[in-house]
């Protein structure tokens, strides 16, 4: 993070009621609110508690990207148990408890920066500065109210209806907070930050750009709640034991002309582009660089050592060594946000967004290594491609690298989903997605087919929505929104339903359950070589020149850092028709290698790694973790067993509308309940 100032514990909160739990609050400060409010340099050191707090690793530090960022055809985790853990905490399986502790600790530490927010809202439109209509302090007021709603956002998403208010827990009755309706949260904070918004300025006049909340974020923020708000949810059912159905609220279509509205004011009026290139986005975050006029608008503003674990979550994972170092200078990460083993198949082979799937870990010396699992990791982010090594080898998390909340691309494609919905894929709908699909393929062959030719084709409403939902996977990954649009376009159980059935195909090396056509895209078996970049700087220059190009092989050169400490891999596909070696990483067929010229045998000899070996030779059906890692959706035990019974088996002329949804819906944990005086409950069969 590069705020200055910024204060790194909660000791500047003594100037106002502090709290650790919402539901249990200390008594106020001796500090006043006057004294806090009586020159706005103070009050800027109370704000930077409210951020301070909003980079928890129970919320946005951490659990947001991991514990909390379900399975879907992009982000995927999987697991081999055939039951339930004890520790009730599987919630990507959709299979955790009331009494889980995770979602206590993401409960508390949400509930824990609204209450900040709340304290300093409440506070500084009680002040002199304010009645004087400072405009520094107003500013202030919209960063703190931007915070509360994105807060306030995400617990509805998660919860459904939660606790809600705008004013301090002290000043509530028995200190318990009102329970709110879903839909009347999100319209009140819609409307709270329309009023805040005019008087914010934009990331461009702002010192810290857009490490602080803006304008031209509220605008962004207030119409990815109007979207919300006009999705479907999962709503309780007649009784608390009942799962719940989906549904929409029906004065929709007004949430759709406000994400509208709100998107169109930031693409017209906030100065924001994409003029980098995509991945640039995040190399430039992952060097602790801040650009406030390209893509990001919002980004959440770490600090290195203390908080933060973008790029140690993210990328390839590597350990450390036996004395606790590694012998290259970045240290180690975890890699734990997984890709679906299916995704890459998705892409254009030509898009760029496709290099952020990543088949390969590294050892602690910097080997690269075959990554032969069931998911890919995801390439965005990692401290390896801190080209100044910032942390050192013997590092681990608390990277400091700023996470983007908020992206031009989502508003581009915001618009683009709320004009068709209103309107049809008009012209202004069409250029909103050109300028997304432009940058992805903007250093293609294929650019014009791709960008022109494929959205001048989106000829239907029908059309265009897809397209939506397919851009959004792709520009998406490993951010934590996939699951959450699936959700709103009440399309979520189909495409999990889709997914358990891929996997479970694919493991059983059955071909029956394989009615997309990808089953025989997927490479079995991979001829592999590592590189380092001064290799393929010798190979540049040797009887292959103008082979291994930043053109033809992208991925080497996409990433800082595969110098002489860490490595590449090259992966070719073996395709019997044609006896050539398919790059893995092109589209079938157009790169090939003869297999004479690929050596197998001597000190230069390619590797062969068998992928997709999914099959359990005992029971002849695929193995644990693809039958277990939906578990709480759908689950096939070890005798071929589906549970529940009345899930169907996929077919051809599967009823896919009848599908039950996906209990995607956190509990309310039991704690906060037996505290609440009788006033929350639990429904969704918790």
């Amino acid at each position: 993070m590069k705020i200055k100032h910024i204060i790194l514990c909660g000791l500047s909160m003594t100037a106002l009621t502090a709290c650790n739990d919402y539901l249990d609050v200390e008594a106020p400060s001796k500090v006043t609110d006057e004294y806090v409010f009586s020159n706005t340099a103070e009050a800027d050191r109370l704000l930077n508690a409210v951020y301070e707090s909003t980079c928890s690793g129970s919320t946005y530090g951490y659990a947001y990207l991991t514990t909390f960022n379900f399975n879907s055809d992009v982000e995927f985790a999987t697991s081999s148990a055939e039951i339930q853990s004890a520790s009730h905490n599987e919630w990507k399986l959709f299979d955790g408890e009331a009494d889980g502790s995770n979602v206590k600790s993401l409960w508390d530490a949400a509930y824990e920066t609204i209450e900040r927010a709340n304290n300093f809202v409440c506070a500084a439109e009680q002040s002199e500065l304010y009645k004087q209509g400072n405009a520094d302090l107003l500013q202030m007021i919209g960063e703190a109210k931007c915070i509360r709603a994105m807060n306030f956002l995400d617990l509805v998403i998660l919860f459904g209806d939660v606790p809600f208010t705008f004013t301090r827990t002290y000043e509530q009755e028995n200190l318990v907070m009102p329970m709110g309706q879903r839909d009347e949260i999100l319209t009140a904070l819609i409307n709270d930050l329309k009023a805040a918004a005019p008087k914010m300025r934009l990331a461009k006049e702002i010192t810290e750009g857009v490490e602080r909340c803006s304008k031209e974020y509220a605008w962004a923020l207030i119409s990815r709640i109007a979207l919300f708000r006009g999705g479907y949810s999962l709503r309780p059912g007649s009784s608390e034991t009942e799962v719940g159905t989906m549904q929409r609220p029906s004065d929709y279509m007004d949430y759709y002309h406000i994400a509208r509205t709100y998107a169109d004011s930031v693409i017209n009026e906030s100065g924001h582009s994409l003029t980098n290139d995509y991945f640039q986005v995040f190399i430039d975050e992952c060097n602790y660089k801040v650009n406030s006029a390209d893509d990001v608008i919002f980004e959440i503003p770490f600090t290195m050592n203390v908080n933060g674990n973008i790029g140690y979550i993210h990328g390839p994972k590597c350990d450390l060594s036996s004395a606790g170092d590694t012998d290259h200078a970045w240290g180690r990460t975890s890699g734990s946000v997984g890709l679906n083993s299916f995704y890459r198949y998705t892409f254009d082979p030509q898009d760029a967004r496709r290099d952020m799937v990543g088949y390969w870990s590294y050892n602690f010396d910097g080997t690269p290594v075959v990554q032969n699992s069931y998911t890919n990791y995801c390439l965005k982010w990692s401290k390896f491609w801190d080209q100044s090594a910032s942390m050192g080898n013997t590092s681990q998390g608390s990277t400091g690298i700023n996470f983007p909340y908020m992206r031009y691309a989502d508003v581009l494609l915001m618009f683009a989903e709320a004009e068709n919905e209103i309107n049809g894929p008009t012209d202004a709908a069409k250029a909103a997605l050109k300028q997304v699909r432009e940058r992805a393929f903007r250093n293609a062959a294929n650019k014009a087919e791709k960008v022109e030719g494929y959205v001048d084709a989106l000829g239907s409403k029908d059309a265009f929505f897809q397209a939506i939902v397919d851009e959004r996977a792709w520009e998406f990954g490993g951010e934590n929104i996939r699951w959450k649009d699936l959700v709103r376009w009440n399309i979520y159980n189909k495409v999990i339903y889709k997914q358990f059935w891929r996997y479970y195909g694919v493991g059983s090396d059955d071909d029956s359950y394989d009615h997309e056509g990808l089953f025989y895209k997927l490479p079995k078996t991979v001829y592999y070589k590592v590189r380092k970049r001064s290799e393929w700087n010798e190979l540049v220059a040797a009887d292959v020149a103008g082979k291994y190009t930043e053109a033809e092989y992208p991925e080497v050169f996409r990433f800082p850092n595969t110098d002489a400490k860490l490595g590449v891999i090259e992966f070719y596909h073996y395709d019997s028709d044609t006896l050539k070696l398919n790059n893995l990483w092109e589209d079938w067929g157009n790169h090939t290698k003869e297999m004479a010229k690929v050596p197998t045998t001597g000190s230069d000899a390619w590797n062969t790694a068998n992928m997709y070996q999914w099959l359990d030779e005992n029971t002849g059906i695929a193995k644990a973790n693809c039958r277990c890692s939906l578990r709480g959706y759908i689950y096939i035990d070890e005798g071929g067993t589906i549970y529940p019974s009345s899930m169907p088996e996929y077919s051809s002329d599967a009823v896919l509308e009848n599908l039950p949804p996906v209990r995607y819906i956190l509990p309310i944990p039991r704690d906060v309940i037996s505290r609440s005086l009788g006033q929350y409950k639990n429904y969704y069969g918790y």
